[in-house]
């Protein structure tokens, strides 16, 4: 199950919060259709400032963005002008009032989101992929990661077939819901197809309950296992079995 679902969805609830808030009652289709033009349309207009999530929140009369950037000097201008315009384009969009909240991403080497953005912008660069992987897991793992997965698959190299290369370093625990795991997929659009870009990094893990509400504090280093887990193992009485022969 852990291989298969996406690892953020599995922990909502449990450690992780919505990036849409809002009580939707008759106009939920209309709220939904609406976050999803928003989402696209400042994914397509924000596309160089390393934006790593965008959270929605309703009131009656007000919209609430919130966008996590490691790169806010870009989004916000000379002087906030060009949030001021950000924010007029939006309102076109929605016809309602729209509030921007810019929240600066400290740490980018452990957020998913712009790890995985920046390897596939290295490969339509024309830059080995191997390389660009392996710099970003040595840059992660420098950060204070637990661990890191990353998985490349397409025509790697202008090869004829596909394929799919996986590169691991530390623990990457799917299936634990405590473990704060960070996951997203990018597709690098290169000059023979379609190469696409997953990478999961587990933060360490999260004892005891976080608020459900979007925590952007999402990118700080979580409580180091320092291998509890094979410790405690052992105290149990796990032993490798002995070959009797």
């Amino acid at each position: 199950m852990g291989q298969k679902v996406n690892p953020i969805s599995n922990r909502l609830g449990v450690i992780r919060g919505w990036d849409s808030n809002w009580y939707g009652g008759k106009k939920y289709g209309d709220n939904l259709l609406e976050d999803s033009k928003l989402r696209k349309y400042l994914e397509v207009r924000l596309a160089k400032s390393s934006v790593s999530r965008i959270v929605i929140e309703r009131t009656l009369k007000l919209i609430t963005i919130t966008i996590c950037t490691s790169r806010p000097g870009l989004i916000i201008g000379k002087g906030g002008q060009d949030v001021d315009k950000l924010k007029k384009e939006l309102m076109k969009i929605t016809e309602k009032d729209v509030q921007i909240n810019i929240y600066e991403v400290k740490r980018p080497e452990l957020d998913a989101q712009i790890v995985a953005a920046n390897i596939a912008r290295q490969i339509e660069g024309k830059i080995a992929y191997r390389r660009a992987v392996k710099m970003a897991v040595a840059s992660t793992m420098r950060a204070g990661a637990e661990g890191i997965k990353v998985q490349v698959s397409g025509r790697l190299n202008g090869a004829e077939m596909a394929r799919s290369e996986m590169f691991k370093e530390g623990r990457t625990p799917l299936h634990t819901l405590r473990a704060d795991i960070d996951y997203a997929l990018v597709e690098a659009h290169t000059k023979v197809g379609v190469v696409g870009v997953k990478v999961w990094i587990c933060r360490g893990e999260v004892y005891g309950k976080r608020e459900l509400a979007p925590s952007f504090a999402n990118n700080e280093k979580g409580p180091r296992n320092n291998g509890g887990e094979r410790r405690e193992r052992r105290d149990r009485g796990f032993r490798k079995p002995k070959n009797n022969r």
